[in-house]
């Protein structure tokens, strides 16, 4: 919000310049956003008055001006602007004159000179020389009021400062000037002049039937009929300036008082022409495929949860937003209706943005306006409308419905020394709280409030220890360092950061991608599993309805946008935390009931194993490719992998990765299904782990290097197709010999069909071969052939006793 420093000290005029009123405003939590002054630095310009204009003898477009600036002798000055002429007070700037800077940065300087053969000794100013308006229709023409010789800084006001406020959303009752002056006045302890609305004069007895159909929209409704009013009469040049000040043009004389008294006391009020309403007018809801053409231009179709002003034959205004153009005044207008009403913030909130746009009143009214004062608002609009325009005022019409219920709020001392964080008294508390016109009752170390009508914000016991911290200032509050020790949360050697996984994940060639945490509901379903997934009240968009349960489907979305931008080979990875229902999580510093939010990394791989080079043949990645980037990421922790099901996953390429007993994620192909619905030339794979078992770590132990070297043995074992690698381990080890250090898979035979019907290998159909070799060894002395004949002849019985084997 705009407005001009002289206009807010008419109200209230505290000791301070502008720097530390606009200090005091910001440490108040009225943050001023810009501060700066209404016209630049000019000296020498002073008002003239034009006593004769006479054409150049050698020029069709300039004049010859005897201008009087109150130094005796008329100067002569010679003037090109169109409405130079005589009787006419204008800025005038004498010789030795400065003026605002151009486009070179440097002062203009008014030097005695000739134009065309004719002395000049000035120059005649308009307001865009004075850079006091963008606008220049010739000479700044100045009231009849205006002081010949006097400095026209002094008789315009320029030096005044503009302030812009940055007022959110419960500082409703800031949005005005006297508003802002009434912070000013608690906060400085400095009179308030309280603005006065004498009743006007009532010559006309006509009455305009209103009809507020929903209490719900409208809680009170004030307005009276004004006859013979005379909209070509011009805005007075003071209300002009205050307008501009705020950064509001002048546009007619009704619309500017509207306006005026919306900045002044910060309620919105609408004039319709009366003569253009049918009959009466209906407060109401709208209907379904009603129209209007509002003030803006636009044309719009309401409906029932949008607030409308109607008459017997159309709507003519969008309630508390904006008028419409059926009942605007114009310069033909002769009688008019003035309105001004409460309107539920709940039934204004939203209602401008669903038609893209947003307006002054609009703004003011979501957030609440004073609803007690309706019919003083009125008068005073009706003052000016008589004052600037004539007329004669019907009588005032004023219809109470429903008004909110400020409920009493008590603050507790205790509680606001607590909350402040300094100490405070009561009669501190109760002092500061009065300076802000509240109503203060005092307790056994509380004081309760009951809040006025302009305090809609005011509602928990939060709200009144904010308002007695801002009123005894921000600055008051103490330094004081912390009195608990403080200690370095230092991190266990058995386990590694988050980074340190996204490294080793980039050094594996995958690059990090960061997704929101809001996904597709689809998503959830087809891709998790998840039938009922975290559902969000009001997601960023439609797409975006859930909350995720899985990284998978994000990394999938990020595949596909890149494989339509044409990439060949692509390898993602995200680290990030998944949302699921979970009734056994109870309230936490880290955690809200019901609801369990663990970290996972997943990752995807797709094309090539390797970027395309001459050393090696092209493949595609799989399953086995995964799972060594998986081993390597866990390592030195040795996982095991069991086949296993995953919604996304193909079902024979999926495993679940197991570290002890804990399942800690799966890895496997996209399922075939998936691949088809997203358009996919290969399958990917992928993988989803839980983050807290991949920062776990072995601590390093020390341990010798055997002195004796080791013995391999290996052997060949011919077992069903449906033995698994992890069952023939597991066998090998069953034994529990500690002279057996590692067991590794090193061929794999399947037979063939020959050409005679025949099978290759002496193997049938459903067999197949593994050779494995066996490492031996003992660190206090060399193996004997017996006991390495004893591991092995231990390791053939284990295999055949558990997995069916037997020696090829």
């Amino acid at each position: 919000m705009q407005f001009p420093e002289s206009w807010l000290r008419a109200f209230c005029n505290p000791p301070l310049t502008s720097q530390q009123l606009a200090d005091t405003l910001t440490m108040a939590g009225l943050e001023v956003e810009e501060l700066r002054p209404f016209a630049p630095a000019f000296t020498g310009v002073v008002v003239g008055q034009i006593l004769s204009a006479e054409q150049h003898p050698n020029a069709d477009r300039l004049r010859v001006c005897q201008v009087d600036v109150g130094q005796g002798a008329p100067l002569n000055i010679v003037c090109g602007a169109p409405n130079a002429r005589a009787g006419i007070k204008i800025p005038c700037a004498t010789v030795g004159a400065l003026l605002p800077p151009g486009e070179d940065g440097k002062p203009f300087a008014i030097k005695l000179g000739k134009l065309r053969g004719v002395e000049s000794q000035g120059m005649l100013c308009s307001a865009k020389e004075l850079q006091i308006s963008e606008e220049s229709n010739g000479l700044l023409e100045l009231g009849d009021d205006a002081v010949v010789g006097r400095n026209i800084r002094e008789q315009l006001g320029l030096d005044d400062m503009l302030f812009t406020l940055k007022l959110t959303p419960n500082l409703a009752h800031c949005l005005s000037v006297y508003g802002i002056a009434r912070e000013v006045s608690a906060l400085t302890d400095t009179p308030l002049q309280q603005p006065e609305f004498p009743k006007a004069v009532v010559l006309a007895q006509d009455r305009l039937p209103v009809s507020v159909q929903a209490p719900d929209l409208c809680g009170r409704f004030s307005g009276r009929v004004v006859r013979g009013v005379n909209t070509k009469a011009q805005t007075p040049a003071w209300m002009v300036e205050r307008l501009a000040r705020c950064g509001q043009r002048s546009i007619s004389p009704l619309v500017d008082i509207s306006n005026y008294v919306m900045f002044e006391l910060g309620r919105p009020s609408h004039i319709f022409d009366l003569d253009k309403i049918h009959s009466g007018l209906q407060v109401r809801w709208g209907r379904e495929g009603e129209q209007l053409k509002l003030l803006n231009g636009n044309t719009i179709t309401v409906d029932a949860d949008v607030g409308v002003i109607a008459d017997d034959q159309q709507v003519e205004s969008l309630a508390g937003i904006m008028g419409g153009d059926a009942t605007a005044v114009s310069d033909d207008t002769q009688n008019i209706f003035i309105e001004a009403a409460f309107w539920w913030p709940k039934a204004i909130a939203g209602r401008s943005r669903r038609y893209n746009f947003s307006t002054d009143a609009g703004h003011r009214f979501e957030r609440g306006v004073d609803p007690s004062t309706t019919v003083e608002h009125v008068e005073r609009i009706t003052q000016l409308v008589l004052d600037i325009c004539g007329g004669q005022a019907g009588p005032m019409d004023d219809q109470t419905l429903a008004l909110p219920e400020g409920k009493p709020v008590t603050l507790r001392v205790a509680r606001a020394v607590k909350v402040i964080g300094m100490s405070v008294t009561q009669e501190q508390c109760a002092d500061a709280l009065r300076r802000l016109g509240l109503d203060v009752t005092e307790g056994e170390g509380t004081v309760t409030v009951a809040p006025p009508a302009f305090r809609f914000d005011l509602q928990i016991e939060e709200d009144l220890i904010e308002e007695v911290a801002r009123v005894i200032g921000y600055e008051q509050l103490p330094t004081n360092p912390p009195l608990a020790p403080i200690t370095a949360k230092l991190r266990a050697e058995s386990k590694r950061g988050p980074f340190a996984v996204r490294r080793q994940l980039a050094q594996l060639g995958y690059q990090e991608t960061i997704n929101f945490s809001f996904v597709e509901e689809r998503w959830e379903r087809e891709l998790a599993g998840n039938a009922d997934p975290i559902k969000l009240l009001n997601p960023i968009a439609s797409q975006m309805s859930v909350m995720r349960s899985s990284l998978l489907g994000s990394l999938i979305a990020v595949l596909k946008f890149n494989l339509d931008r044409k990439a060949q080979r692509v390898r993602l990875f995200e680290l990030g935390r998944v949302f699921r229902k979970d009734a056994s999580v109870q309230d936490s510093d880290t955690s809200v009931a019901g609801f369990d939010q663990p970290m996972r990394v997943a990752g995807l791989a797709y094309g090539g194993v390797d970027n395309q080079q001459w050393g090696s043949a092209e493949r595609n990645v799989d399953f086995f490719d995964i799972k060594g980037d998986v081993q390597a990421l866990l390592a030195p922790l040795q996982a095991t992998f069991q086949p296993a099901e995953h919604p996304a996953m193909h079902p024979g390429r999926c495993a679940s990765v197991w570290l002890g007993e804990r399942c800690i994620g799966h890895v496997g192909e996209l399922h075939p299904k998936w691949r088809q619905g997203y358009d996919l030339a290969h399958a990917p794979v992928m993988f989803e782990l839980a983050l807290d078992a991949v920062l776990q770590r072995d601590v390093p132990m020390f341990q010798s290097v055997s002195r004796h070297q080791p013995v391999e043995r290996d052997i060949a074992i011919v077992v069903k197709e449906s033995v698994t690698h992890a069952a023939v381990m597991e066998a090998i080890r069953k034994p529990g010999s500690v002279l057996l250090r590692e067991a590794v898979l090193f061929d794999v035979y399947r037979p063939k069909k020959l050409a005679d019907g025949s099978i290759s290998g002496g193997l049938a159909v459903d067999e197949k071969s593994l050779a494995v070799r066996l490492t031996l060894n003992r660190d206090d002395a060399t193996l004997t052939d017996e006991e390495i004949e004893t591991v092995v002849r231990d390791a053939v019985q284990s295999l055949a006793q558990q997995v069916a084997a037997r020696l090829r």
